[in-house]
């Protein structure tokens, strides 16, 4: 199996194209574990994984904790709202003493942008970013890239629309990168207030008709209005962002052709997309879900491939 060409995984932005064969072919194989009726191997029996989270997660800290225990690691969950970091202790010395546990891979999730680059710098350990600020989510990204490519066969020339808050979204930032480096198009789509200014400097086109951009892409990643990221109003309600951003089974059926809907999660039901959408024989949501946790083994285990024992 190929290596990784970097020492942590901190951003898509850090990676190569062969990065993201190498990992999805280890999350190909992996994805076929998680299916036998043993669902384990014993690959990391040895090594020890911390997942950190300054900030809460739900489906993210749960997968990665699965990922690790599928792959027989041993694991330590830390959670900031519990912990010294309250009491005014700093990153590095949370880390450190993490470290101090023999710990071998940290899995962070962090408020402030560049929280993971930082403590690589600072620590001996393996850092996995699960997320960083409004920056990147690479793992995320991959998993998204993965499920494309299982339900179109590839991600190379389809063309991908992200609609929503892409502003807040580490998510979006992330799968900029990731579809670009595999030769997907990318445009956006979203209320002019929650699309960042300079985001055509990425190569991205910006739709602000929902319609339109539908119509244009074979793949709608859909976003939540993250409103725990907001200090002010971005729109005048939630009621007219559906109205003007909102997918549901009506605008699909007028599409005339079908495309593949997406979401990271959590769906807020009724606002950016409806049920009977994100129900539908057309959305690969639950494909993310089971695709999360293999690609997420598959990092953990060509980073683990690294340490020096």
């Amino acid at each position: 199996m190929s290596e990784l060409s970097v020492e942590h995984l901190l951003g898509i932005k850090y990676l190569k194209p062969n990065d993201i064969d190498v990992i999805f072919k280890t999350a190909d194989h992996f994805k076929e574990v998680i299916n036998r009726p043993i669902k384990k191997v014993p690959s990391l029996r040895d090594i020890t994984i911390a997942n950190l989270f300054f900030e809460n997660s739900t489906r993210t800290k749960l997968s990665f904790e699965l990922a690790e225990k599928r792959l027989s690691a041993d694991v330590i969950n830390f959670s900031a709202g519990q912990s010294s970091v309250k009491k005014g202790e700093t990153l590095i010395d949370t880390v450190n003493n993490i470290l101090a546990m023999k710990v071998d891979i940290v899995v962070m999730r962090h408020g402030n942008v560049g929280a993971g680059v930082f403590l690589s710098k600072h620590v001996d350990a393996k850092i996995i970013n699960a997320g960083d600020g409004t920056h990147e989510h690479p793992t995320q990204a991959l998993l998204d890239s993965y499920s494309i490519r299982e339900k179109l066969g590839t991600v190379k020339g389809k063309k991908i629309v992200i609609v929503g808050d892409i502003l807040h979204s580490r998510v979006a930032l992330s799968n900029i990168f990731a579809l670009q480096l595999q030769g997907a198009e990318v445009k956006v789509c979203g209320p002019t207030t929650l699309i960042p200014k300079h985001i055509a400097s990425l190569g991205v086109k910006v739709e602000t008709n929902l319609k339109k951009a539908l119509e244009w892409c074979d793949v709608a990643n859909v976003l939540r209005v993250q409103h725990e990221r907001m200090d002010l109003k971005y729109f005048p309600s939630t009621r007219e962002y559906t109205q003007l951003f909102g997918i549901n089974q009506d605008i699909l059926d007028n599409l005339g052709k079908k495309i593949v809907i997406m979401h990271p999660g959590p769906i807020n039901r009724g606002v950016e997309i409806t049920s009977d959408v994100a129900d539908s024989n057309d959305s690969i949501i639950l494909n993310q879900v089971e695709n999360g946790v293999a690609v997420r083994m598959a990092v953990i285990y060509l980073l683990a491939q690294q340490i020096k024992r």
